[in-house]
Formats: structure tokens, sequence, C-alpha cells
């Protein structure tokens, strides 16, 4: 994988160019696939993280600021179409940082370039209004941008979060300083060199990778930034939202879930069947939006756990490079916390459990699992596991299924099989989430829907136009000409 870097990863991008952190030191880099260490990557801290704000101050005031919006989606869409050119690469790279079967990998390396495609079409799209007010008055709005706009990135889906927020910041205007995770930063790093040779200005785009409680505790408490938006854990979340507060600056977040499918005792099982587990096990189940509880009407709920039991079963693990169903977790850390998830649900019906075949002996493999007869209050029916462990729930009415649905503290995104369209519109009406799939799970995870959630899921919208919004400050003004 080292072979197909063309930049080093034990630098920054500050102002345009590759440069060492201001500390020199650097943290090393795992392939989860055999837990060995092969390279490093820069460890920015404050200094660095100042240099970048410093830069990206100096972008927006300057060059990048002064660039007409059009102009702005000629530079987007033309790094769209690098990152096209470079899919496979990009997704090589991935696949060994992440773990991340290749062909997982490769959807999103193509995914981000729909992205910059989106954004870079959209924006010279984005207006305000006129308001009819008092005789006498014209009343316009305006969207500028934040300014220097901060992004902090989990290490599940670099390419696809770095699209949707880094994508739609630079199309309103906005310069970044991103922060991409100490576990998984290098397709983020190669996406900023490949801003840089399509023509971004220098300044626009930043990455200063480190760890989060140094620059990424930098980032969200510095003054010199006007917006965050967060990728990660609720803990972290919340620390996040309580640094940027101490200078009024608006934060989206985007966190957890504990996301259900509902499959009602008419449901189409055959073109469920696939989205109930894929849903759970892609990218070894680290997935925000994973659905990892499955809730099944009770006359429907011993053949689906047969036939989910089944299909467990036949799910092939493997490394990275083998392309298989699933990968290994991110690290030594993550696979500690789900075997202690695994753990917890000693004394519980496995319904199917995947069988681990000649693997590294030190990669971060875990069998993915489905555990049957679980309780709503279960802590594996409650709790973000993260990993590939799914839970089958059974229920007897709708308003019992609407009940359990609700009954955690996330609310992301949710999933409803059944005939009945009107039992269709009730559902979507009364399940808490940002989003609500009906007779099937993400949609193809199109960039033009608008994602996010409610309660500790977060909230703010990325993807769509919706996340253009998000990134801009609405001005309005009156002029009195009599």
């Amino acid at each position: 994988m080292l072979q197909d870097l063309w930049f080093d990863p034990a630098k920054c991008l500050i102002g345009g160019e590759w440069v060492a952190p201001s500390g020199g030191a650097t943290l090393p880099l795992f392939d989860p696939s055999t837990g060995e260490e092969i390279g490093a990557i820069a460890r920015g801290g404050a200094a660095d993280i100042d240099a970048a704000v410093a830069s990206a101050t100096a972008a927006w005031q300057g060059a990048w600021g002064r660039t007409p919006a059009a102009e702005r989606g000629r530079i987007l869409t033309a790094l769209g179409r690098l990152v096209a050119e470079k899919v496979d690469v990009l997704a090589r790279i991935e696949a060994a940082d992440v773990g991340k079967p290749l062909k997982q990998a490769r959807a999103d390396a193509l995914a981000l370039a729909r992205y910059l495609e989106f954004y870079g079409g959209a924006a010279d799209k984005l207006h305000g209004d006129t308001i009819p007010y008092l005789d006498g008055y014209t009343v316009y709005t305006l969207r500028e941008p934040h300014g220097v706009t901060g992004h902090i990135v989990p290490w599940n889906y670099p390419m696809q979060i770095i699209g949707r927020s880094v994508g739609a910041a630079l199309a309103t205007g906005n310069a970044c300083v991103l922060k991409p995770a100490e576990d998984a930063c290098l397709t983020a790093l190669a996406f900023a060199d490949l801003a840089r040779q399509v023509g971004l200005p220098e300044g626009a785009l930043n990455v200063v990778p480190g760890l989060g409680s140094e620059a990424g505790a930098a980032l969200t408490a510095h003054p010199g930034v006007h917006h965050i938006s967060f990728t990660g854990s609720v803990a972290t979340g919340a620390m996040v939202q309580e640094a940027a507060a101490r200078n009024v600056v608006p934060v989206t977040l985007e966190l957890g879930g504990k996301s259900p499918q509902i499959v009602f005792e008419d449901a189409d099982l055959e073109a469920a069947l696939p989205f109930l587990v894929n849903a759970g096990i892609q990218n070894c189940g680290q997935t925000c939006s994973a659905s990892s509880r499955i809730l099944v009407q009770r006359k429907l709920y011993e053949q689906l756990a047969e036939f989910m039991g089944a299909r467990y079963a036949a799910l092939r693990v493997g490394r990275a490079v083998d392309d298989l169903d699933a990968g290994p977790l991110i690290s030594a850390k993550q696979k500690g916390l789900v075997e202690g998830f695994l753990a917890r649900g000693e004394g519980l019906e496995i319904a199917g459990q995947a069988q681990l075949g000649d693997l590294p002996d030190g990669g971060y493999y875990v069998a993915p699992t489905l555990f049957s007869g679980v309780a709503p209050d279960h802590t594996l029916a409650q709790d973000e596991v993260f990993g590939p462990v799914q839970v089958i729930i059974p229920f007897d009415d709708e308003a019992e299924a609407v009940q359990i649905a609700n009954g955690t503290d996330y609310g992301l995104v949710a999933g409803v099989w059944t005939r009945d369209g009107a039992r269709q519109m009730r559902m979507a009406k009364a399940i808490r989430a940002g989003q609500v799939f009906l007779n099937n799970y993400g949609a193809g995870g199109g960039v033009e829907l608008p994602f996010g959630g409610i309660g500790k899921s977060g909230h703010g919208r990325e993807k769509g136009f919706e996340a253009l919004y998000g990134f801009t400050t609405l001005k309005t003004v009156a002029a009195f000409h009599g």
C-alpha cells in the first residue's frame, strides 16, 4: 500500500506546502489486516493548528474568498474528475489503512468523486431571497461563508465524510482546516494533494494529522475557527461542542446510532434479507448508521431469524485485499471493545455467526454475530457496539414496534419493511430519526439526501443542498429608498 503514496504521510499540508509537524513527532501506522506497523504519520499539535488556521484565514480573506462561485464549482468539479481517475489507487490506500474490503473502499472513492461533482455543480446555485416589505424598502438576504471551518473526520469512512463536509464547505467559499483520525488519515492527505494539483488556492484546504487530544482539541478551541464539523462518538462530540461554545461557534455533530430495521409480517422477505444483514456488517459494522437492531413482527420472527442466521453462517471474513464480505476492525483497541460487547451477550441465543478461517494472527478480526431473543433494554439493544453485531427483537403490533424503535438515546436512521402504504406513512411520521427508509435501507447512500440525527445522534445536517445552508450564514439587507 505504501508504494501507492506519492506524498510523505509524516507531514502536514499547510498553505499548499508539505511541512513537517512543528514538534517533529510521528505516530505509528498499522495495517488492521495483519496488525503490523507499516509506517508513520505526522503528530501535529497546537502550533501546527495555529499555522493551518492562519493559512486558511489568509485564503478566505484573499484569493479563495475572491474566487467567484462558478469558478469554485469548476475547481471542485475538476477535483472530482481527478478523484474518479484515481479511484483504484485511493481504494487500495483506504482498504489497507482502514481494513475494509476493496470493493467497499472503491465505493467510498466513487462517492467522494460524486460529492465533489454535486457540490461543484451547486456552488453557483446557492442564493438568498428578496422579501416583500414596507413601501419604500427593498429587502434581500445573502448567504455568505462562515470563514474558516474546522473538520474532524473519523476513521471509518474518511473519503465519504470529507466529501460531504469539506466539499460543501469549499463550495460555499469557506477555507478549511481538516484534522483526520489518527487511525486512518492517508486518503485525507491524498485528497488534499489532489486538490492542490487541480489548482485549489494555497491555504483553502489544510490538513493536520495528529491525536484528538492534541491537534483535535486545539482546532475545536481555536478562536480563529468560525464553524466546526465533527463526526465521531457521542462523548467526543460533547467535548467538541463544549470547546466550540466558549468561542460561540456553531457546530454540526454527526454522532452515533442504534438504528432499527422494522420488519412487518407482510414484508417482502426476499427483497429485505440482503439489506437486513449487509447494513449490519458493512465495514465490519463500523458505521454510525449501521442497522444493529432488527425488529420483527412475532408471526415472522422464527422464519426471519433462521434466514438471517443462515446468511451469517455463509459470511466470509478476510484481509482487506481478499475483498470478502467483512474485513478486520480498525485497531486492537476497537477489537477489544467489540469483544467486550460480545461477552455481554453470554447467555443469549446466537442465531448466526460467521466462521473465522485462516487469518493473520495479528489482525483485528472478530466474527460477525447475530443474537436472537434480545430484550429491548439489553445493552446489546441499547448501546452502540460499532462492530459486526446485530440483535433480533420480536414485537406484536405497530405501536410496540414504534415504542421499541424509539426506545434508545439515538435517532439517526431507520428502515421499515411493509407492503401496507398507510402503515408506511404512519411509521415514517412516528419514528424519531433523521432518515427513514421505506422498503429499502440507505437508498444507495445518495449524496443528495440530507443526513443527520436527533438526540445523541447529533444535530445539523450534512449531504445534499441542506449542507450548503449549514456552511453559510444568512445576512439580511434592508435598503430604504423612499
